[in-house]
């Protein structure tokens, strides 16, 4: 009889964690819709967007996923660690700053990289990236120059290009993760829908922009926001409840990022839950196997971004992060932004491999590859903000 029941055991779990890559067992869904209140009115102008409908989608999403963002600190300070005016070979300044964060007897310190062109006639547009990989592929010295943050590439188009590390915020850790900006806000882990470690590093991407603000050598109102995978999945999150980022991009970001929900294709809500319970509010495990009843999906969490615009990526080899989910959460965000006149030129399918929409306001291509932000990725999302950043 134990035998049986440890046999029926690991046949439920095996069950419940299978992952569908098969489009013909996409199960049937219906997507809520981003233009009716929760009173059932329709919007229909962007003025109703802005001050009814956003706010509601927004405390949805907070309440039942990504958790509330704390509003509130004591004081924040800014210290130049070092700054070489010769960096790259004479082509950039480097300058690493410390953003400390106090609240309540407690801080949090934010290292930040950050490389502008040198000799630059106006404060510089700026690439910054979420860093959830090690501190080696953002190495201020350039002795390692990775493809996951090419510098030098940015330098060379005229952008300013910052990082920062994830760990610095919450360790990417189930338990260790508290050991960041959560002390600054131990209430919400006691809350339901309180912040987490993606809650955690997209408080933090805001800590740098406060920062950006105060830089004379870049454009405070020309941040492009960039993240890979579970860091993809923050700078939507991040860019949504912070307007003042210009531009979002998401790189292979998947589920509870880019990739809709419903269609339970790769990473399911409850794998997501299961295997890293310390990223999102501790409401969202009530929707594990349940994505029908969440009162959102991800169409919307792109759609809190509009008017600005939106780059979202996937790879080939990547099923796991829902290619043709992600495409469709863009498509099915473009009645949104027409209510600002922002039109999509998104085609009515997926593109084909290989082939970056760029000259629209909802961005998105699908390289052939494995899970990774590469140079090809840097090169579509500089063309990208070209189009946005220095069109007349």
């Amino acid at each position: 009889m134990k035998t049986i029941t440890f046999l029926t055991a690991l046949l439920v779990s095996a069950t419940t964690f299978a992952q569908n890559y098969d489009e013909a067992l996409v199960p049937a869904y219906t997507l809520p819709d981003p233009l009716v209140l929760l009173n059932g009115q329709p919007v229909s102008d962007a003025k109703t967007w802005e001050t009814t409908r956003r706010p509601e989608i927004l405390r949805l999403f907070e309440n039942n996923v990504y958790g509330v963002m704390p509003k509130d600190m004591d004081s924040i300070h800014f210290e130049t660690l070092r700054q070489n005016a010769s960096a790259m070979n004479g082509r950039a300044i480097l300058k690493e700053t410390c953003i400390t964060v106090y609240r309540n007897g407690q801080s949090v310190a934010i290292g930040l990289t950050l490389f502008v062109p040198k000799n630059a006639s106006k404060p510089a547009p700026v690439f910054l990236l979420i860093n959830n990989r090690p501190k080696s592929n953002t190495d201020p010295d350039r002795n390692t120059k990775s493809p996951f943050w090419p510098a030098e590439m940015a330098i060379n188009s005229g952008y300013a290009i910052a990082a920062f590390q994830v760990s610095d915020l919450a360790p990417d850790d189930k338990t260790k993760f508290t050991e960041g900006a959560l002390r600054l806000y131990p209430d919400h882990l006691r809350m339901g829908n309180g912040m987490k470690a993606i809650g955690a590093w997209a408080w933090g991407a805001s800590r740098v922009m406060d920062f950006f603000e105060k830089e004379p050598l870049v454009d405070a109102k020309k941040v492009a926001l960039v993240g890979h995978s579970r860091g993809g999945k923050t700078s939507l999150w991040a860019a949504a409840q912070d307007q003042r980022f210009a531009i979002a991009i998401s790189n292979c970001s998947g589920n509870t990022g880019a990739a809709l929900a419903r269609r339970q294709f790769g990473e399911r809500i409850r794998i997501i839950n299961t295997r890293f319970p310390h990223w999102f509010n501790d409401n969202y495990k009530q929707f594990n196997d349940r994505e029908n009843d969440l009162p959102v999906d991800q169409h919307m969490l792109i759609a809190l971004i509009a008017p600005r615009p939106v780059y979202a990526t996937n790879a080939t080899k990547d099923l796991w992060a829902d290619p043709t989910g992600t495409f469709l959460a863009l498509k099915n965000a473009e009645k949104v932004y027409a209510l600002f006149m922002r039109k999509s030129a998104l085609p009515a399918s997926p593109p084909p491999v290989n082939q970056a929409i760029k000259r629209s306001v909802i961005g998105y291509h699908n390289r052939e590859g494995e899970h990774d932000m590469t140079e090809p990725d840097w090169q579509h999302f500089i063309q990208f903000t070209n189009y946005h950043f220095k069109q007349k």
